[in-house]
């Protein structure tokens, strides 16, 4: 896989970047950059259009959408967020409130709050076709495929797009953030298959925590520049947990979001000297499926022994994809598996089948010998056992593990708050 470093060292550097690594911000600090950065903007008169990360995403959002509000709230003609649920669950009323910290309504007076209505064909406007000729040029040969390129049409029918939302590693992009808010955050089914399913073939372990334009960030990048909003972006550096901050970074999407990643990889990434052979991720509940509590081995893969184990500790998860049931009878597999199979497979979304790799790790098959895989994944979760032994995963009783135990053994890795800060070996 190809990346780009001098390029995004250019990008960064055409943000504004408050706080850096190491550094954790004062509320009035961040409250005053959000203010100056927006009253350097021709917005007067404009509709704007924010793009916000949903719960699964460590952010303080009232105090930047506050900050946001207070600053274009009757100078602009008209105001609407819009959660960026990219194919998650849709918050209901009372999580919205807590998400936002109040009734929208009353805390943010003129602001329409909305999620992305991604099952629902009439949320997306066609912004135009990347051919298969420049997807196979991005992807680096890897797919050649051209994709419809659908987005909400809230964004669209706004002058102006503007991100507010954090950068951590990630498993498909590298580091998330910037325009991924646009695609998949509000995109059509289309582009979140290819794009997934992209870095499926590039693999998690080896894209997660990747700086600089990886191939996944480049058709990200090249579907952005089809929207006709002017977009702008606040990209946060978020104390994985609390909710403070470490940097905030505004500019043009490419922009924040570089400057940004470069905080969040001296921040999000923590050096093992050895590798272990078994973790214990315990999940938070503000992942409430397997489909969002699998970051939890995502940012764990890579300090594993072979033949090692990653055991996601989650008591309070009961199913293992609230939006995507079908996960349930494809099972979790490695991308071998997938790509050696292709014609059996290939009807099914794309999207699917990379969130399947992405939590089965790296692995191979054969016809004759099947799948092999490197590392055990393991579910000590409220999911019946026959569940998840049925998606071809390990399970075991939540009863049965004493985390205190577990941390003292010497033998498990334990990691609390796990699915954002990312492991690597030095």
């Amino acid at each position: 896989m190809t990346v780009l470093p001098d390029p995004v060292a250019d990008l960064a550097a055409q943000a504004a970047l408050l706080g850096g690594p190491g550094q954790v911000l004062a509320e009035d600090e961040v409250a005053g950059f959000v203010a100056a950065q927006l009253a350097e903007q021709d917005l007067d008169g404009r509709s704007v259009c924010v793009v916000i990360p949903d719960a699964t995403r460590s952010c303080p959002l009232p105090l930047l959408l506050g900050a946001v509000h207070r600053a274009l709230a009757g100078r602009v003609s008209r105001l609407t967020a819009l959660v960026a649920l990219g194919t998650h669950a849709p918050m209901t009323t009372v999580q919205l409130a807590r998400h936002l910290g109040g009734d929208p309504a009353t805390r943010y007076p003129g602001m329409e709050v909305r999620n992305h209505e991604w099952a629902d064909p009439a949320t997306f406007v066609s912004l135009g076709v990347i051919p298969a000729e420049r997807v196979a040029e991005l992807s680096e040969g890897r797919l050649a495929e051209g994709v419809d390129v659908r987005l909400n049409r809230a964004v669209v029918e706004h002058d102006v797009a503007l991100v507010v939302g954090p950068v951590f590693p990630h498993e498909v992009v590298g580091f998330s953030g910037g325009n991924k808010y646009f695609f998949p955050g509000v995109a059509g089914q289309e582009i979140i298959d290819l794009s997934h399913w992209l870095g499926a073939l590039i693999t998690s372990a080896d894209i997660i925590g990747t700086r600089g334009i990886t191939p996944v960030r480049a058709l990200i990048d090249e579907a952005a520049a089809l929207i006709p909003a002017r977009t702008l972006a606040l990209c946060l550096v978020v104390q994985s947990g609390t909710g403070a901050l470490h940097a905030a970074a505004f500019g043009e999407p490419r922009a924040a979001w570089a400057a940004a990643a470069g905080v969040s990889a001296e921040t999000h990434v923590r050096y093992l000297d050895a590798p272990v052979r078994r973790v214990l991720s315990v999940m938070p509940e503000k992942y409430d499926d397997i489909w969002t509590a699998a970051k939890g081995f995502y940012k764990l893969e890579p300090v594993v022994a072979d033949g090692g184990e990653v055991v996601l500790y989650a008591p309070h998860i009961t199913e293992i994809a609230a939006m995507h049931p079908e996960i349930e009878e494809i099972g979790y597999h490695c991308r071998d598996f997938f790509v050696g199979q292709w014609e059996r497979y290939r009807h099914l979304h794309w999207g699917v089948l990379a969130h399947s790799t992405h939590l089965r790790g790296a692995g191979t098959w054969d016809p004759e010998h099947g799948e092999r895989s490197r590392v055990r994944v393991t579910l000590a979760t409220g999911i019946p056992e026959d569940v998840v032994r049925r998606a071809n995963l390990d399970y075991l009783d939540p009863a049965d593990v004493d985390v205190e135990a577990w941390a003292a053994d010497g033998e498990t890795f334990v990691v609390p708050d796990a699915g954002e800060v990312l492991f690597r070996l030095r």
